[in-house]
């Protein structure tokens, strides 16, 4: 019929209890009530991680500063997003946020290993909801062009920090002193895919 209006069913918003609900051993994140399905990372993807959280890792025991994750680790976020981060760093102030495993809350800093296949979600999605919810700092790799980003929230904005492309260093805004040599991070051939 002409100028009829037809209403769609809508699609279910899951939330966190949902989420716990989930029986099969697949990885997901919840943004924003849907469900999106993580694949398994690949060789470049891991070890980038692997560097990353080593070099955090090292820098904030030395200093006594808290904790660094690499994923998979629940970051609950609000009730309809919880995310897992390659890489989180929790302060000592709240390591208090940490319930039955899981963070409440959000983390200090967290990085993204960007694929192509999570290249909308980690730029745009993530950027977003990190910085809605209070994410002190966010780093955007992106392992084909070698580049890492460093974001900081100031005014509940952020603003770019801290870039590198192929050399030179990154700096922390949240680990005061921490300086990431690029080479350092991208000892693995750099490939196309996650």
């Amino acid at each position: 019929m002409k100028g009829t209006v037809v209403d769609r069913p809508k699609e279910r918003v899951l939330t966190y209890e949902d989420y716990l609900r989930l029986e099969d051993e697949k990885r997901y994140e919840l943004i924003n009530g849907r469900l999106e399905g993580m694949p398994a990372s690949g060789f470049e993807h891991q070890s980038i991680v692997m560097e990353l959280a080593s070099i955090l890792h090292t820098f904030v025991k030395t200093k006594a500063m808290g904790k660094i994750l690499p994923s998979p680790f629940d970051v609950i976020l609000s009730e309809t997003v919880v995310v897992q981060p390659d890489v989180v760093f929790i302060s000592n102030d709240n390591l208090k946020n940490i319930k039955r495993g899981r963070l409440f809350g959000p983390p200090d800093l967290v990085v993204e290993i960007v694929s192509p296949t999570s290249y909308v979600r980690d730029r745009y999605e993530k950027f977003s909801l990190y910085e809605k919810h209070g994410v002190k700092e966010y780093w955007i790799v992106l392992p084909g062009e070698r580049v890492i980003e460093v974001w900081c929230l100031k005014d509940g904005k952020y603003t770019l920090h801290s870039i590198a492309v192929e050399k030179g260093e990154v700096e922390s805004c949240v680990l005061k002193g921490l300086k990431v040599k690029v080479e350092e991070v991208f000892k693995a051939p750099a490939s196309q895919g996650r």
